[in-house]
């Protein structure tokens, strides 16, 4: 078997699992990182204590997550020293997430010099996008001088949600069509065909697409302008604005979808704003990705509200029976991997249970034994 260590670095967390094959022999999180408070003052030291306390004999390979991986790379890449200065060279595109990655790979490079060090990239699994997917209709030179196109994001969870749907219907990978939710803090759709990704909510950046805990989602490029021009707000006000202080926070105060069920619950009117502008904004992807793809064989609700929340998985396919989607009351109720469509329903629909540090593993593993 191969024993695996995955390093997934937040913006201000270090998520760790180590592996002998698919069996999780430790696992943990450190929090708070670079924060007052106790935690680690960087990344890099979070790292080290991480790699100190664990045992890290018969190691064959260390998977990074790293977000974005820009047209370049496509696939599970071994770090070298050249590959570093690539995923550098990506910071201006993903400023609260590459930086992280790197000081974990640099740390595992010093601490493990004899150990292939794998990154695992969130946007390789969208490059597959056909190109009426990935352009965005602006100047054609200026989107090219400037890396402007979508390269989609939580391809790791993506990928696994698809391949195990496929696994819980008992049919080949390459033969369904899959609609992968992602619902947590940050949220993305993606549509599945075959085991290929052919278009996802997410754009240039994690901002674009579903609603999300702190993030807008789609909106009108206008407004940018408007607060700009007619608010006084500088870029910076803005991008924190559309980022950190929009989505369920911006509509109700809360970013915890908890927190908006409860309230919604008890009649508070913005949360039942804010509970329908989310539902209604997943109905409009479902339904446009289900016309993309033409035939829809399984639709999965993955991350901590799409396997959570129950409300939200009834009213975001609420109404689309004649798609063949319906979710029974009583499976939707359940919990663990699931079925929570009826019986003969013509789209399975599917709660399961998403494992980003599996999927890391496993490409890890794959890669770690490829010829250098």
């Amino acid at each position: 078997m191969s024993k695996t260590l995955v390093l997934n670095c937040g913006s201000s967390s270090v998520k760790y699992r180590l592996y002998d094959g698919d069996r999780v022999l430790d696992k943990g999180t450190v929090e708070r990182v670079g924060e007052p408070g106790g935690g680690p003052a960087n990344h890099a030291e979070a790292v080290r204590q991480i790699l100190a306390g664990l045992d890290l004999t018969g190691l064959t390979a260390v998977g990074h997550r790293v977000v974005h991986g820009g047209r370049r790379f496509t696939a599970p890449t071994l770090v070298d020293d050249e590959v570093l200065a690539a995923i550098a060279d990506l910071v201006p595109l993903a400023p609260l997430h590459n930086p992280a990655n790197l000081a974990g790979i640099a740390v595992a490079r010093e601490v493990l010099p004899d150990v292939p060090q794998v990154a695992v990239f969130d946007t390789a699994f969208h490059h597959t996008l056909p190109d009426s997917a990935a352009t965005y209709a602006i100047d054609r030179d200026v989107a090219q001088r400037y890396g402007i196109r979508r390269y989609g994001f939580h391809g790791t969870s993506h990928a696994y949600v698809s391949r195990r749907a496929a696994e819980l219907l008992d049919r080949p990978y390459a033969e369904i069509n899959t609609i992968s939710l992602h619902l947590g803090n940050g949220a993305s759709a993606c549509a599945v065909a075959g085991g290929r990704s052919v278009a996802t909510s997410m754009g240039m950046s994690p901002l674009e697409g579903l609603v999300m805990g702190t993030r807008s989602g789609d909106l009108d490029p206008t407004i940018v302008f408007h607060l700009r021009r007619e608010g006084g707000l500088g870029v910076d006000e803005i991008d924190d604005l559309l980022n950190h202080r929009s989505g369920l926070l911006g509509l109700t105060g809360d970013n915890d979808m908890r927190e908006v069920l409860a309230r919604r619950a008890a009649g508070d009117p913005a949360a039942i704003l804010a509970f329908d502008v989310y539902c209604r904004r997943i109905t409009e992807y479902v339904g446009a990705y289900y016309a993309l793809l033409g035939r829809v064989d399984a639709i999965a609700f993955t991350a901590g509200v799409g396997e959570h929340a129950a409300p939200v998985r009834a009213a975001a396919l609420a109404g689309l029976d004649r798609l063949g989607i319906a979710v029974d009351p009583d499976r939707n109720a359940g919990s663990g991997d699931r079925l929570i469509s009826p019986d003969g329903a013509e789209v399975a629909v599917l709660v399961i249970g998403t494992d980003e540090e599996k999927e890391i593993a496993h490409q890890a593993q794959m890669q770690g034994r490829a010829p250098c």
